[in-house]
């Protein structure tokens, strides 16, 4: 647990790291903080959401401080490699608006890839064709395990069988779901570490920016 103005159940060598990369990658200029202070800035905002004006006061900085802090240090992470109202950021799956963003692991759960942000409303099936992850995956011969929104995605991908109108599952289908929940689960798993980054439950941000925002979760997770 990293302790200072505020407490991130976030390992120190993973603050050390986002220090490192904002003394190795920007000036200390006139800055107000340190470089540690700095990425616990940028930090607390991913992790905890919590918003400017009270990381400002942690601080002891501007709120205009704050997020130019945010802003920078998201920025370095997102080159490591407030949601909209619009129609087509609203999710009629989950009543609210948002992004869909796509999340790639391997077999044991360990995250590999999020997806650039698409408008809310965009079914996880289009949106897994719009980046073309089914297609890739088949040219690199690697087999996909998917939810049941992945349904009709080609041979390549395997889901569990959805039960039809009026119509009960086989004895084999009812077990063949259970062994593919099985299988799913420690993706299950990788996918859950998106969780505690309040930062994808109510974004105050432009959709536009969450690409940049999932980029720099996904530097962050794959140097715990």
């Amino acid at each position: 647990m990293v302790i200072g103005p505020a407490a991130l159940d976030l390992p120190h060598a993973l603050v050390e790291w986002v220090t490192m990369l904002v003394v190795t990658r920007e000036s200390d200029g006139r800055c107000k903080l340190r470089p540690s202070q700095r990425a616990m800035v940028a930090l607390v905002y991913l992790r905890e959401h919590t918003t400017l004006a009270k990381i400002a006061a942690g601080f002891g900085i501007s709120e205009s401080t704050a997020h130019a802090y945010t802003s920078a240090v998201t920025h370095l992470l997102a080159e490591c490699d407030r949601v909209g109202d619009g129609r087509a950021d609203h999710s009629h799956k989950h009543r609210r608006h948002g992004v869909n963003v796509q999340v790639v692991t391997d077999p044991g759960g360990r995250l590999l890839w999020l997806s650039p942000a698409l408008p809310g409303r965009t079914h996880d099936l289009t949106a897994a064709r719009t980046h073309r992850v089914i297609r890739i995956c088949e040219r690199q011969g690697v087999p996909v395990l998917a939810d049941l929104a992945y349904q009709s995605g080609g041979p390549w991908v395997t889901t569990g069988i959805k039960r039809r109108p009026l119509q009960e599952l086989t004895l084999t289908e009812k077990t063949v779901n259970p062994a593919l929940a099985a299988a799913r689960a420690p993706v299950e798993r990788g996918v859950a570490r998106l969780k505690p980054w309040q930062i994808f439950r109510r974004s105050r941000r432009s959709p536009n920016r969450m690409t940049s925002i999932t980029k720099a979760v996904l530097t962050l997770e794959r140097q715990r």
